[in-house]
C-alpha cells in the first residue's frame, strides 16, 4: 500500500485540511501506516496535481487560508482499482524477536527488562483499544455499514495486542520472571493509534 491510498481512504471518509489528515495520522491510521507531516503535505499537492484530489481554498478570517482535500471522481476510480488488486503478503520484520533469540549470546537481564517494558506497552494500548470500543462501538450487532469496516480494524489492534501481551506473560514465564515485580521506569511514550469513528458516524449515533 502507499502514502496515497491511506490518504485517499481517509478523504473518502471525510474531506479535510492537511493539518486535519496530520492529526489523523498521528491519532488513528498511524495504527496501520506511519507516515511524516513532510510526506503527507508532498503526496497530497501531488495527487491534487494528478487529479486524484480537489482543493478548496476557505478563507481564514485573520489566519491562513485552509486548504481542504476532497476526493475526485478519478480518485474514487484509483480506489476502487487498489481494493480490486490483491493484497501482497506483509512481512514481519522485529528487532525485538531478534534480540530475545540473541539473548543467551549477551545481557539476559537486560533483556528480560526490555520484555517487560515491552508488556507494560502492550497492555496500555490494548487499554485503550478497548475503552475506545467500548465508547465508539457497544454494540457489535448495531454496526452501520459505514462502521464495520472501522470495527474491524480496531478489532484487529486488539486482537494484536492481546496475543502480543500474552506472549511477552509467556515468555516471562519461560525465563523464571513472571514472579518479579515491575520495574518503576515507564514505558515508552504510545501514541494512541486507533481506528476511531469518522465525525459524521458518531454524529449520527448520539442522534439516533
Amino acid at each position: 500500500m502507499s502514502l496515497q491510498h491511506a490518504l485517499l481512504v481517509s478523504l473518502a471518509e471525510q474531506e479535510a485540511t492537511g493539518y486535519d489528515l496530520t492529526r489523523r495520522f498521528d491519532r488513528s491510521l498511524g495504527f496501520f501506516w506511519r507516515a511524516t507531516h513532510q510526506q503527507i503535505y508532498r503526496v497530497l499537492g501531488r495527487m491534487a496535481e494528478d487529479g486524484l484530489l480537489a482543493v478548496r481554498i476557505e478563507p481564514g478570517e485573520g489566519r491562513p487560508d485552509r486548504r481542504v482535500y476532497a476526493v475526485t471522481d478519478l480518485g474514487r476510480e484509483e480506489l476502487l482499482r487498489w481494493t480490486r488488486e490483491p493484497t501482497p503478503s506483509e512481512q514481519l520484520r522485529s528487532e525485538f524477536a531478534v534480540k530475545i533469540r540473541g539473548m543467551g549470546f549477551g545481557d539476559e537481564d537486560a533483556v528480560v527488562a526490555d520484555i517487560r517494558r515491552r508488556r507494560a506497552e502492550h497492555a496500555e494500548q490494548l487499554a485503550y483499544f478497548e475503552a475506545n470500543r467500548a465508547k465508539h462501538y457497544p454494540d457489535v450487532e448495531a454496526l452501520t455499514d459505514e462502521e464495520r469496516p472501522l470495527y474491524a480494524v480496531l478489532r484487529g489492534g486488539i486482537l494484536t495486542e492481546q496475543s502480543l501481551l500474552a506472549w511477552c506473560d509467556e515468555m516471562l514465564d519461560l525465563f523464571g520472571a513472571s514472579d518479579v515485580p515491575i520495574a518503576d521506569t515507564p514505558p515508552t511514550d504510545i501514541r494512541h493509534e486507533t481506528t476511531e469513528a469518522p465525525e459524521a458516524s458518531r454524529t449520527s449515533r448520539r442522534t439516533a
